[in-house]
Formats: C-alpha cells, sequence, structure tokens
C-alpha cells in the first residue's frame, strides 16, 4: 500500500514539475549553425516536448529541467544522410536487402546522424518487410528510395532484370507510403540499356519524388553526359560523383562539362562516400575547380563502414581537409539534404522543428583520411560527434557531458540523480514517432 501511495506521490510531482518547467532541455553557450535560418553564432538551444522551442542569445538556465554546458561546441540540427543501406535482417547473403546492411542505430547517433534515407536497397515487392523489420523498429528515422527493381538491391540477377523495373508499381507504392518514401533509386546496372532510369524518372514524375542515380557500369552507349544534361530533372540527385568511373573527370584532369551544365539546370550532386566510390584524385582538383558536394552522404554498408568511410562524421572531416568552412560542411549535411529529399522540417533549429540535435567537436592534430585505393590525405582537423538528441531525448553521449559526477550523488545512488530528468528521458527509449 505504501509502495503504491510512494508511486502516486512520485508522478504526481513529477507531472507538476514538468508543469512548472518551461523547457526540458537547455543546450547552453555552443555555436549554432543552422544554414536555414542563417545563424553561425554563440546561442542557447532550448528543447520542449521533443521539438525546438527557443534558440536565443540567452536562456535562463532556471526555466529548464536539465542544463547541457555545451560551450566551445557546435550546436547544429542532426544530420541527415540521404544514401544508406539499412534493410538488415533477412539473412540473404551478399545482398543489400540482407547482410550488406547494417541496423541503423547502432551506427547513426554516435555520428550525429538523427535521419537516414536508404538508398535503394528495398523495391516494391520488399519495401513492405523492409518496414516492418527496420523502418518501424529504429529509433533513427529512416526513410527510403525505392528502387525502380521490385525486387530491390539483391544482386545483378535482380538489378540487371529488365522485365522487374515496373513504374507504376514503384510509383503506387511510393504514394502509399509517402510519409516515408522520398524517392526513386536505379543503382548498379551493367547493360546498355536506359531503361532503368527511364522507368526510374518515370515513376518519380507519377509520384511527384525525384530519383537518386547510381550509374552502375560504364557504357557508351549511355553516357553520363546524356544522364545528368538531358535524362534525369532538376531536382534529381547524382551520387558517388567522386568515384571517376563514369568520366565525372576528363583527360586533362578537369571536371566533366556536363556535370557543371547539369548543375546549372538544377541537376543535384551527392557524395555518396561508400566503399568504392571516393577519390582524392578526382575530389581534390573537383574541389579546387569550385566543384562541391551539393549534400554530404556515407553510402554506409557493410564494407564501407570498415574500410575508408568509417562515418559520417570522417565523409565531413574529409570535406574539411580539402579545404571546405565549417559552416558549409554542415549545411551540407543537414539543410542541404533535407531540402533535397522535400523534408523541410528537418536540417534546421527553427522554433517547433523537431528536436533533432547534433553537438560536434573539431578536434586539431595530424590525421589521415584514406580513399577507395587506399591512397592518403593528410589533414589537421577532424570532426568528432559529443552528444546527439533524438526527438529531445539524449540518445549518445560521447564523454557523459549530460551526466553529473558520481562524487555529487547520493552514496547509493542507482540513477542519474535528477530522478525527473531519467523519468522524462529513459536510458533505452522506445523508438520515436517518425
Amino acid at each position: 500500500m505504501l509502495s503504491k501511495l510512494f508511486a502516486a506521490a512520485l508522478l504526481a510531482s513529477l507531472a507538476f514539475a514538468q508543469q512548472n518547467d518551461t523547457y526540458d532541455l537547455l543546450l547552453r553557450g555552443g555555436r549554432v549553425v543552422d544554414a536555414k535560418n542563417g545563424i553561425s553564432a554563440t546561442r542557447d538551444v532550448a528543447v520542449k516536448d521533443g521539438h525546438i522551442a527557443a534558440v536565443e542569445p540567452h536562456i535562463d538556465p532556471a526555466k529548464a529541467l536539465k542544463t547541457i554546458d555545451v560551450s566551445g561546441l557546435y550546436v547544429t540540427p542532426g544530420l541527415v544522410d540521404i544514401h544508406v543501406h539499412v534493410y538488415a535482417g533477412t539473412g540473404e547473403r551478399q545482398s543489400y536487402a540482407g547482410d550488406l546492411s547494417l541496423y541503423p542505430d547502432g551506427f547513426t547517433f554516435r555520428s550525429g546522424v538523427t535521419t537516414v534515407a536508404d538508398a535503394g536497397s528495398s523495391g516494391y515487392l520488399n519495401f513492405e518487410d523492409f518496414k516492418q523489420r527496420v523502418i518501424d523498429r529504429s529509433a533513427t528515422r529512416v526513410l527510403a528510395f525505392l528502387n525502380i527493381v521490385g525486387h530491390g538491391m539483391r544482386g545483378p540477377a535482380f538489378e540487371n532484370d529488365l522485365t522487374d523495373m515496373e513504374a507504376r508499381p514503384a510509383a503506387e507504392t511510393a504514394m502509399r507510403y509517402r510519409d516515408t518514401i522520398v524517392g526513386i533509386k536505379t543503382a548498379h546496372f551493367a547493360g546498355p540499356e536506359w531503361t532503368p532510369v527511364e522507368h526510374a524518372v518515370e515513376a518519380g514524375n507519377i509520384a511527384h519524388i525525384p530519383v537518386m542515380v547510381d550509374f552502375g557500369a560504364n557504357r557508351p552507349e549511355r553516357p553520363m553526359a546524356e544522364l545528368v544534361t538531358k535524362k534525369l530533372r532538376p531536382g534529381d540527385i547524382y551520387t558517388h560523383m567522386y568515384s571517376g568511373l563514369r568520366n565525372e573527370q576528363t583527360g586533362d584532369g578537369r571536371v566533366n562539362p556536363a556535370m557543371w551544365q547539369a548543375r546549372r539546370r538544377g541537376v543535384i550532386f551527392d557524395l555518396g562516400h561508400g566503399n568504392g566510390s571516393f577519390a582524392w584524385r578526382i575530389a581534390v582538383p573537383a574541389m579546387k575547380e569550385g566543384f562541391a558536394p551539393d549534400s554530404i552522404s556515407t553510402d554506409l554498408h557493410v564494407h564501407s563502414m570498415n574500410n575508408s568511410l568509417h562515418d559520417m562524421a570522417t565523409a565531413m572531416s574529409k570535406l574539411l581537409a580539402m579545404g571546405m568552412p565549417v559552416d558549409e560542411v554542415i549545411a551540407r549535411s543537414t539543410w542541404n539534404p533535407a531540402r533535397e529529399i522535400h523534408r523541410e522540417e528537418l536540417g534546421n533549429l527553427s522554433p517547433g522543428a523537431p528536436a533533432d540535435i547534433a553537438v560536434l567537436s573539431i578536434q586539431h592534430g595530424t590525421f589521415g583520411f584514406d580513399d577507395m585505393y587506399g591512397a592518403r590525405l593528410k589533414g589537421d582537423s577532424r570532426f568528432v560527434c559529443e552528444l546527439t538528441i533524438r526527438a529531445g531525448r539524449v540518445v549518445y553521449d560521447l564523454n557523459a557531458i549530460a551526466r553529473d559526477d558520481w562524487t555529487t550523488l547520493p552514496p547509493h545512488y542507482t540513477r542519474n540523480g535528477d530522478a525527473r530528468w531519467d523519468a522524462l528521458h529513459p536510458r533505452q527509449p522506445a523508438a520515436p514517432t517518425r
């Protein structure tokens, strides 16, 4: 009886406390970089009920249930990685609809990523399985580009089957799951036909969503120049832009003029680092020429994470090493990709936006970054994720900056010391709403 009374009293006190705290969480003193709102300055950021409540030069910490000092750190919108492979759990070997994919939560938050878009691992025939297995169970916000191949990214036998690239069922699936499917993907095709691209664009037209292209084999019958200047629409996305595998660079080491022409007509160029799609001999000259990525993405999968990519923070650090300013790197990892997938509620810290936040540090020293061939570029700075907040909850905390020192807690402590905060923000939160 007493335990029930105690529990009731605790719940009542928590409810009272929540009513009297203006904010759940306050991040104090960090450098906020928010491209949408043109902010690059020291600001405080307040969170309430899973949303951004205020971004101001000074917010009274007495108004917040929990305050975290982030002085000297960068506070950014949660990073948006629009090229990953996370359709895991099917047990299919050597398949991006299987063993080559990764469950997202183990790899996103530790790099500041709160939103990913799976890049075509599933097609209309297996999207619902992907949704049930991964999307609906993940704390990471998982969106998707739907493969034009009905069976998805299951290897050459499927991805080269021209009879399994139907525009209408792909578009209908995309429209049925409009909250989750953000585009159509075509990838890895080895044949000479334009069918995959043309059917992907047809599906994109029906569903009014962009197309992302990994152009597969380099075939003279379907040159990259024709793809980006004629076949793709403004707003469509060419990924793996620094691979050098499809004539992205001319013989004299310059950016293919077709890519400049395509950019002028609105085609988007995405990094898509991956395990075999990023070479310094392509990227460095292109950056010097002024051809930077519109968006920075990882192409995260089992092979890339254990080789030259590692993670989103490393991909961003490589742009930093090539001379891109910090604010531009952050913009291309937050607001730019959010706009590219037509999710403008993401990638920013506007009041009312989802409280998805990355807190980053920049380490200085001597670092080495390798490319797909094992060639190294030295750099003197790198991004490190210190804290990640998803829907207002702390989901990753590298140096425990959101926690109290153990010497300040009661002798027999069993929790953080702030029961109110722990009650609102359990250590293993359920997957938030999308």
